[in-house]
């Protein structure tokens, strides 16, 4: 083999090693990238599954109004677990937020006159009354069953 060939495959084969390692270097970026990516999912589902624990507690100890616990209970739910939100035993959460989902919050509801208030709080009520039962069951099912445990 003459000299300029042997100068090629040297040259050939330098190029493949510097290409590689550049190759290497990048895909370990994305391995990194990945994996950071999936520890920041972990903890975000970790910080909503807390949320949820302490919104359902709240709601079986009372310490919520049902129907705003419901709310945020759905809420959370679907950013937690979209599946787990539309499944069978979280359609009460479903039910109430499609329920109230027309009554005015905030500044709108302050600035109901008290006809109209009285109006909201009797449908409040009444879905309380159709609904309390299935929405206590649902969140101490969430408590015991579908929600991981404490750390």
């Amino acid at each position: 083999m003459s000299t300029l060939v042997v100068g090629l495959l040297l040259s050939a084969l330098l190029i493949v090693l510097a290409l590689s390692s550049v190759a290497f270097a990048l895909w370990r970026q994305v391995w990194s990238r990945q994996s950071a990516l999936a520890a920041a999912e972990q903890e975000r589902r970790a910080l909503l599954a807390g949320h949820l624990r302490l919104l359902a507690g709240s709601l079986l100890d009372e310490q919520v109004p049902l129907i705003e616990g419901a709310i945020r209970i759905k809420v959370l739910l679907d950013h937690y677990d979209p599946q787990l939100s539309q499944s069978e035993r979280c359609q009460v959460f479903q039910q109430l937020y499609e329920a109230s989902a027309h009554v005015p919050t905030h500044a709108d509801w302050s600035a109901l006159d008290k006809a109209e208030r009285r109006h909201f709080e009797a449908l409040f009520n009444a879905l309380e009354l159709q609904h309390k039962a299935a929405a206590r069951n649902c969140a101490h099912w969430l408590l015991e069953e579908a929600l991981p445990p404490r750390k």
